[in-house]
């Protein structure tokens, strides 16, 4: 189901799944998109998510660039020639949503799930891919008292020198973690996963930082030349299993 987020800058839509089985109320989970956005292959894993007892929301982190159908990828992203054109447009768009622009936006989307209907007032979850892994965490850095379990996935720049670097602000967090790294990602090499794992442990976090051997960036993607059946399933059991451990008690 679409819906309409009322956002920093405007209107945002956003992808509502829910159980298909069973009544009642269930923990949130904000779902945060990769850079190619919401697309039928969002919407399955937000509904395969849902279906473990949650409401998950997928909001279109990109609303200023323009409406879900607008920013669609064109062409086939399953060979690499379609997924490289495909991120030529849209890679930029990550570059243009600073932290500046997404902070004002993660209290939006907050607020967004917890007046969704069926929602169980409480702790939330959230999780990202790519881009939206530092979305996840900065999520989990401002609203400490709110989201009590993150995942990201082979997510880039989680732990840099800038001044606004995600891994910064875990002493904020008070949520269990769970990465998922791309094997040999340029955007998240062995010495960034040192650098958030130190900033996890040093925050007394409990988190899971992981590797996932031979699995390349985008591995969750089943729509681009990056899936990666194996590191995909990996990535279901446990983000399950920290969802359920921290919203289901």
């Amino acid at each position: 189901m679409l819906i309409n987020v009322p956002a920093a800058d405007g209107s945002a839509e956003a992808f509502v799944a829910r159980p298909v089985t069973g009544d009642g109320e269930f923990p949130g989970v904000i779902f945060y998109m990769d850079a190619f956005g919401l697309r039928p292959r969002i919407e399955e894993m937000a509904q395969r998510i849902a279906d473990w007892g949650y409401v998950v929301l997928a909001p279109n982190v990109f609303y200023r660039e323009g409406t879900i159908s607008d920013l669609a990828p064109a062409g086939d992203m399953r060979t690499r020639e379609g997924r490289t054109a495909a991120g030529k447009i849209a890679f930029p768009r990550v570059g243009r949503l600073t932290s500046a622009k997404a902070e004002p936006d993660i209290d939006a989307w907050v607020s967004a799930l917890a007046g969704l209907d069926g929602v169980k007032p409480g702790p939330i979850g959230t999780t990202g891919y790519c881009m939206g892994a530092r979305l996840a965490v900065r999520t989990a850095n401002l609203h400490p008292q709110r989201v009590a379990a993150c995942g990201g996935f082979h997510g880039g720049g989680l732990a840099t020198d800038e001044a606004d670097s995600p891994h910064l602000g875990l002493v904020n967090a008070r949520a269990r973690f769970v990465f998922g790294h791309a094997d040999k990602d340029p955007g998240m090499a062995p010495d960034a996963v040192a650098l958030l794992g130190k900033a996890l442990a040093d925050s007394g976090l409990e988190a899971s930082n992981e590797i996932y051997q031979g699995a390349p960036h985008g591995y969750t993607m089943a729509d681009t030349s990056a899936f990666h059946d194996e590191a995909t399933e990996r990535h279901f059991q446990e983000l399950r299993a920290l969802l359920d451990s921290a919203l289901k008690r």
